[in-house]
């Protein structure tokens, strides 16, 4: 009875064996099936090809709008745009936006900087194939820009919308929001003070 006991457990301890061994071979034909086809898809980036599109994009931004926004650009990272639809006498909009690179567009009430709603829309990148599917950052803000000029109403109503805080952090949008008045106080003291100076200096 022992010597058949030892059969069958080694019949048995063979089976599982052979099992195992295919199911190794079977999993490594499959990861040499796919390890070509992984080499196929990945493309080849060169390093500085995102930094010569954002330079590329950079001056087509500085060329389009004007020097005050491409300074608020230049210098905080997002561009304010007044709405069109709600300007008043002295040309101050009652609500504007602020568009971020690759963010929602975050419209806000202009006199006491309440935060009304997100604005997402997007602009991939057609052409760009070795870029990648995103527009270089500042592509992004030129689109959305001239889209808030050429069309306000068209690109609010085809954008998804949501309530504030969705995909922009208020806390950050409301920083930003002092960083620009903090901006324009600044600039206004420097222009104010300019012609004092040239009529000394003359």
């Amino acid at each position: 009875m022992s010597s058949v006991a030892f059969v069958v457990v080694a019949l048995i301890a063979a089976t599982l064996a052979t099992y195992s061994l295919a199911t190794r071979l079977r999993a490594a034909r499959g990861e040499r099936r796919r390890a070509p086809r992984r080499s196929r898809q990945a493309p080849v980036l060169d390093p500085g090809t995102e930094r010569r599109a954002e330079r590329r994009a950079r001056t087509l931004l500085r060329s389009i709008v004007n020097r005050d926004e491409w300074e608020m650009y230049r210098d905080l990272g997002f561009i304010r745009v007044i709405g069109r639809n709600a300007l008043d006498e002295s040309g101050t909009g009652a609500y504007c936006y602020l568009i971020y690179p690759h963010k929602p567009i975050v419209a806000y009430l202009a006199g006491s900087n309440s935060l009304m709603s997100e604005y997402c829309v997007e602009f991939p990148d057609h052409e760009e194939r070795m870029y990648g599917p995103k527009l270089p950052d500042s592509d992004d803000v030129l689109a959305k820009w001239m889209m808030l000029r050429s069309d306000e109403e068209g690109l609010i109503r085809r954008a998804n919308m949501h309530l504030p805080g969705r995909q922009v952090d208020p806390q950050q949008v409301r920083r930003d929001l002092w960083r620009l008045a903090m901006w324009e106080r600044d600039r206004g003291v420097r222009r104010s003070t300019a012609p004092a100076a040239m009529e000394a200096t003359g």
